[in-house]
């Protein structure tokens, strides 16, 4: 395997650890809490650590299918209660809601069914907003025979699907949800216009200032940034939203520094190369990536070691 191979397979394995560590982070049940009266209006009002009890069960994270026929499919001849799992193995491939779970409303009966998706940057191939629609209605067609049967359309849960874009160019809120435009007639349908909810959070690269305005986008830059250390990330995590860091939230959080910083080296490592192939000499190399000379003789010495 050549270095140039090895580099970009080392370098995919780090993303997608860094985009599985990153979905874990959000799972949190603390860090759910705090997105939950950020969007939903049920719990507009409530402290976060007790919008936590509101979550019932583990979230599934990666595990269910969005595909239709597998969101809600049969195993062992058996419908699972709640949203079900697919073996990776069975359907390998197949596109997963990131995170999903259920959440009770304050009721005490009543519950609605949240997805979040976090997504490195707006995708160019497709409009994301057109996405989370598809999403919004595949949490509503595959409750079928799990959360309603026949024909109990009322039984259907509200569902909430919440995009959070990174690397945007501003911090950002929308809420998109279903509106009545009367054309003829007084009449009045039955029926929610809360069904549906899709909501885009937009993330710019460097960490807002702390603000009530800007109270989510802060809490979700310092744990998604490349440039802040594990140590100023757990400060502002304690310190400004009260959440209680166990260890496997400090290991989450340690481990996607430690993956921030291997994708960055990674690609500084390629610009240097590069660089050095097109007949730049050490010293430019060094002020250009803002490394000393040493360094990047290192680098370069390496990769020869390598490919000899």
């Amino acid at each position: 395997m050549n270095t140039e191979i090895k580099n970009a397979v080392n370098s995919a394995g780090d993303k997608a650890q860094y985009d599985e560590n990153a979905k874990r982070l959000l799972g949190n049940k603390s860090i759910l809490a705090h997105i939950l009266t950020s969007t939903v209006e049920e719990f507009r009002d409530m402290d976060p650590a007790d919008v936590e009890g509101y979550i019932e069960g583990e979230p599934c994270i990666s595990s269910v299918p969005v595909e239709p026929g597998l969101t809600n499919i049969r195993q062992c001849g058996k419908r699972l209660a709640g949203l079900n799992s697919e073996s990776a193995d069975v359907n390998e491939g197949v596109v997963r809601f990131d995170i999903v779970f259920y959440v009770r409303l304050k009721d005490g009966v009543s519950q609605i069914i949240i997805n979040i998706e976090a997504q490195k940057d707006a995708p160019s191939g497709y409009s994301i907003l057109n996405r989370g629609i598809f999403y919004a209605c595949r949490l509503i067609s595959s409750q079928k025979e799990r959360d309603f049967v026949n024909t109990n359309y009322d039984d259907i849960k509200c569902v909430y699907t919440i995009w959070i874009c990174m690397n945007m160019p501003e911090n950002s809120l929308d809420y998109y949800q279903l509106a009545n435009r009367k054309a003829l007639g007084s009449r009045t349908w039955e029926g929610k216009l809360d069904m549906i909810n899709i909501v885009l959070i937009g993330l710019a690269k460097d960490l807002p200032i702390h603000d009530e305005k800007y109270e989510l986008h802060r809490l979700l830059v310092a744990l998604m940034s490349k440039q802040l250390t594990t140590s100023e990330k757990i400060n502002i995590i304690e310190k400004e939203y009260k959440i209680q860091v166990n260890d496997t939230l400090r290991k989450d959080v340690s481990v996607m520094c430690n993956l921030s910083q291997g994708i960055v080296d990674e690609t500084l490592e390629k610009v240097i190369l590069n660089m050095h192939r097109l007949g730049y000499t050490s010293e430019q190399i060094a002020k250009a990536v803002e490394m000393s000379k040493e360094e990047v003789e290192k680098i370069i010495e390496i990769n020869k070691l390598t490919l000899a």
